[in-house]
């Protein structure tokens, strides 16, 4: 399984929203130029995210986003799920129920199953408050004597 450029952005996103807006609402041209994604891609992302209720948003010269909910309430499986859709490593595991025709014999999908739970159990244990945590620490570790 690999994340695309799309997931990694909208997670930036995401963390940057959580970090930096105490509530204001934060334009999306600030959100570009902090993260270096250009705004055309945002756009895509944030369509996305508002239309699932994980933003809010105001229209205006102090517009901007804003996250919908405290940052303790995403996990990272939600944001990579909005972005990303399945996370299932393979195509049978995809959808509830498992339709694949060769499922009663396959020799592979334990494997899969017990793969596919380790990486929802870890994405779903990471909340958007824990990245935030991780990137405070980060930058009071970085300073210059």
């Amino acid at each position: 399984m690999k994340i695309s450029t799309k997931g990694r952005y909208a997670l930036r996103f995401m963390l940057d929203l959580a970090i930096y807006s105490d509530g204001k609402y934060l334009p999306l041209k600030e959100i570009s130029a902090r993260q270096e994604i250009s705004l055309k891609y945002l756009e895509q992302i944030v369509a996305q995210f508002s239309r699932l209720g994980f933003l809010d948003s105001v229209r205006g010269p102090q517009g901007g986003y804003r996250l919908a909910r405290d940052p303790k309430d995403y996990t990272i499986g939600d944001i990579l799920r909005c972005s990303e859709g399945s996370l299932a490593p393979v195509a049978c595991l995809e959808h509830e129920v498992n339709t694949c025709p060769r499922q009663s014999s396959c020799g592979t999908l334990s494997f899969w199953v017990g793969f596919y739970k380790a990486i929802e159990d870890y994405v779903d244990s990471v909340t958007l408050a824990d990245l935030v945590e991780e990137q405070r620490t980060k930058a009071a570790n970085d300073f210059c004597i």
